[in-house]
Formats: structure tokens, sequence, C-alpha cells
């Protein structure tokens, strides 16, 4: 087996490593949901390389998450569901359907895309899902009857916060301004506080989650994304507390011996210089 630049030599190699007798054990075992946290960890991996710019990175982990997308692919093909070339058929099917003003005759393509299309073809794509799973003897429903279960439940969970609120707002359960999200963030820190006096852990991680919901909604209010909002605190986090170990290391100290004081006067200095 040699590499290539065609897709279909990944294909032949995801195929060998779950071939029964002669595949890798490690890869035979596995199925759809052991296989799909790589498959998000991935995903990430990807961002992760944009967010540096490291298009060398950027290279190895798209190939990574390709990866991903051909071990669902051949282990659907296996229970005698689909194969790559279905998935590859799926996307392009509605990618070309979604465009019409590209892909369409000359009239369509001179007319541009027209107002409520896209929710047009999105309701087609839906009630044609919707037959063939029907079809199959399924849950026509396959996310769930309620208004927002369509929400994906392996979403990270701020993000699926603000998919969730965005959705229901669309229906005009929402806020109307973001000054009073305040006074609710307020409200469930009290709540909060009340939990922590009585230790009751349950009651704790309840409105611990109750006040990091209203602190998403007042992101969503002011037009920021609580995900990449946290992600940049995450970053300032990291370089300044990589400031302070840099800085005992100057020092002939280290973390494991320097004193919360120490490290202290380090985190204030590395505020200043950043």
């Amino acid at each position: 087996m040699t590499p290539s630049k065609d897709i279909s030599r990944l294909i032949e190699i995801m195929a060998a490593l779950r071939a029964p007798k002669t595949g890798c054990p490690w890869d035979i075992e596995q199925d759809f949901s052991t296989i799909a946290p790589y498959t998000i960890e991935e995903a990430y991996e990807v961002a992760d390389a944009i967010a540096r710019g490291d298009l060398d990175d950027l290279r190895d982990e798209l190939g990574d998450l390709l990866l991903q997308v051909v071990y669902h692919a051949q282990m659907a093909e296996e229970a005698g569901e689909f194969a790559f070339p279905d998935v590859v058929q799926a996307i392009t099917t509605k990618m070309i359907r979604r465009h019409p003003h590209v892909f369409g005759d000359e009239k369509a393509r001179s007319a541009g895309m027209a107002k409520g299309m896209w929710e047009k073809i999105k309701a087609q794509e839906k009630a044609e899902k919707r037959q063939a799973r029907l079809a199959r003897g399924l849950d026509p429903e396959d996310n769930g009857k309620g208004f927002l279960d369509s929400v994906p439940v392996a979403l990270p969970a701020l993000t699926r916060a603000l998919k969730l609120q965005e959705k229901a707002a669309r229906v005009g359960f929402d806020w109307s301004e973001a000054a009073p999200i305040l006074d609710k963030i307020e409200e469930e820190i009290g709540e909060l506080r009340e939990a922590l006096a009585k230790g009751e852990v349950a009651a704790i991680q309840d409105e611990f989650g109750d006040m990091l919901f209203a602190v998403v909604n007042l992101g969503r209010h002011l037009k920021l994304d609580s995900e990449a909002a946290l992600s940049g605190t995450n970053e300032k986090f990291r370089s300044r507390f990589h400031y302070v170990e840099q800085a005992l290391e100057k020092s002939g100290n280290t973390l494991e011996r320097a004193t919360l004081a120490e490290m202290e006067a380090l985190w204030q200095e590395a505020k200043r210089a950043k």
C-alpha cells in the first residue's frame, strides 16, 4: 500500500484497517459512538491550526478530519447503509440545490438568490428527508418532536446554549434588550450563593448552569459569541501564566516552589506587560 493524492486510496486503507481477519484490532472493534469523540476532536484541531495560522498543521489536520468521514462511511457500508460515494453525492446535491443563483439555468443565475428562497429550499429538503425516513419505517422527526430538538446535543455547551436561545428568539421568546439580563445574572448569582450556603451539590451545579446560560444570553444580545469570547480569555490566561513561568525560571525559581504571593506579583506584571 503506497500513499496517493487519490481519495480512493484513503478509502482502500480504511477498508484494509477494518478487514475482519487482517485489519488493525483497534480499528475493527470501533463503532460510530466510539469514533464520534475523535471526529469532534479532529474538528477542534482544524480550528486550532487556523487560529494559529499554521498552514502546514492545517493540511495535516484536514487530512485527519477527512479520515473521520471515511471511517464513518466505511462502517456504514459494512452495515449495508451507505458508502463514501453516497456521502459525496448527498453534499454535492445539497450544494447545487441551495445555490440556484450559481448552478441554475441562465434565468436563475441572472435573478440571483431571491428573498425567501433559502427557507423554501430548506423546507423542501426537510420534507424529502421526512419522506425518506417514513419509507424506511423510522420516526419522521429524526431529531425529536420539540421546536428546539433540532439543536444538536453534541455541540459544545456554550454554543448549544446560544443556538437554543437564537431559535427560541425566532418565535418571540426573548429579552427585548440586554440590560435586564444583567439583573437576571445577578439573580442567578444570588441563587448560587444560596445553594452554596446549603451545600447541596446538585443544586450548586444546577444554579451554576443557570448562571452560565444567562451569561451566554447577555453575550448574544451584545452581539458577542460566548465561545469565541471565552476562547480569547483562555488564551490570555495561558499567555499570562506563561509569563509567570518564564519569569520564575529566569530568577532560578519554579512554579512548584513559588508562593502564591510571588506568582500573583508576576501575574500583575504580565497584565501590565500585555
